[in-house]
């Protein structure tokens, strides 16, 4: 028979603590012997993805910019 898992304020605390403030993840509580021995939090971050059209306008105005030449750039977007 499992034992009975013991929750107290410190333990509440801390899994408070992983939950706020994630909007797209998960926390799991591992448990050994009816005893919480870890937390892991797993925070996803979700970026919009233009638009195929939107990418093609893009690189169609690049090329222009350049001058036409086909060498690719990496660019930051903020």
């Amino acid at each position: 028979m499992a034992k009975p898992l013991e929750l107290d304020q410190q333990w509440l605390d801390r899994i408070s603590e992983q939950v706020n403030g994630l909007q797209y993840g998960s926390v799991i509580i591992t448990v050994h012997d009816g005893r919480i021995v870890q937390i892991d939090r797993t925070e996803r971050t979700r970026f919009d993805q233009p638009s195929h059209k939107h990418v093609q306008h893009e690189q169609q105005n690049k090329s222009r910019e350049s001058g036409g030449n086909s060498a690719e750039s990496i660019r930051a977007v903020k």
